[in-house]
């Protein structure tokens, strides 16, 4: 295994001091683990909490700050954050309005959220979550029952945030949270595996000629392994069957090209060259996009495509200020 480290050991807390370090203005992190809040609190507005395991970098920390969120909870790599973690992050920025806990759908991270929310409840910390579940590739999984939450978690986080920073009530920044959940849908792909520290092997193993379509984020097998194409042709496949999810025929979307950590942008781009062109003559409009890492999987060389179905009141979210180490407006 061949990784720029210290110690398999101290990955996690060196990565956090590292981000915080690269933000101080806009980072703290808590004393009690690699918790990462805003410099500065915010106050009278509803705060939201998200996390989950290391290795997706930049989620979930490079999204703390203006905008977007107030906390992020960070596990060791894979594994969900202890609820002990998410509680004290929870509490450092909880404010009369509440807070909301946008959880990815796995079983691990819903079933530790979810004991979290009910220590803060025990507190009289007013709190709720939303679950994300974007991936289209498979119903159940390794990690998760349902369909796992991946990429379209970072559009939840903008326009969640953004809805909070307006003043919005926990019920009016929930609301808006499950109608992105609603709009948004995922599929990635991969090239090559990624090696988790601890194990210091690859978690699977691909030939030359080999890719795997719709894996999670955690290298879970996807739906099955074929031979390598172009780009076209394995952008074609996944926006398939994004497509054929929910009708986004003549309407406006974000379109999302997300890095799995070691592909290109060279390659990024190519992909989205494709993309571009396959939706305009499938009728749907893209409103803006986004290309380069966001969700990844350490160094997983692969992709993912986020679609994101806009309305009036999700377009004016999605493009309201943000000012994070990862994502600004």
């Amino acid at each position: 295994m061949k990784k720029l480290i210290n110690s398999v050991e101290a990955v996690e807390e060196q990565m956090i001091q590292g981000l915080v370090k690269s933000a101080p203005k806009k980072l703290r992190k808590l004393e009690c683990g690699n918790v990462v809040v805003r410099a500065e609190k915010k106050e009278n507005k509803v705060a939201l909490v998200s996390g989950g395991g290391s290795g997706h970098e930049p989620s979930h920390g490079g999204f703390v700050g203006k905008g977007m969120l107030d906390c992020a909870v960070a596990g060791a790599v894979f594994t969900s954050p202890t609820p002990d973690k998410i509680f004290e992050g929870i509490k450092a920025v909880a404010t009369d309005a509440g807070v909301l806990c946008i959880v990815k759908n796995y079983t691990g991270d819903v079933l530790n959220f979810e004991m979290a929310i009910d220590m803060a409840s025990d507190e009289d910390i007013k709190v709720d979550h939303v679950v994300v579940n974007d991936d289209v590739a498979v119903q159940d999984s390794l990690y998760t029952t349902g369909r796992r939450g991946v990429a379209g978690t970072v559009l939840v986080h903008k326009i969640a945030g953004a809805k909070a920073e307006e003043g919005a009530t926990l019920e009016e920044v929930k609301a808006v949270a499950e109608k992105v959940i609603a709009n948004v849908r995922t599929m990635g792909m991969a090239i090559s595996p990624c090696t988790v520290p601890a194990a210091g092997k690859p978690g699977f193993e691909l030939s030359e000629n080999e890719m795997e379509i719709g894996i999670g984020i955690h290298g879970e097998p996807g739906t099955h392994r074929d031979k390598i194409a172009t780009a076209d042709e394995i952008a074609k496949t996944l926006l398939d069957k994004i497509l054929a999810d929910i009708d986004y025929k003549g309407r406006e979307v974000v379109v999302l090209v997300n890095g799995m950590g070691a592909t290109p942008l060279m390659e990024l781009y190519i992909i989205n060259n494709f993309v571009q062109d396959y939706l305009a003559a499938a009728g749907v409009k893209v409103y803006d996009t986004m290309v380069g890492n966001y969700m990844t999987s350490i160094e997983m060389a692969g992709f993912s495509l986020t679609l994101l179905r806009l309305d009036d009141e999700l377009k004016k979210l999605y493009d309201a200020p943000a000012d994070t180490p990862a994502l600004k407006r």
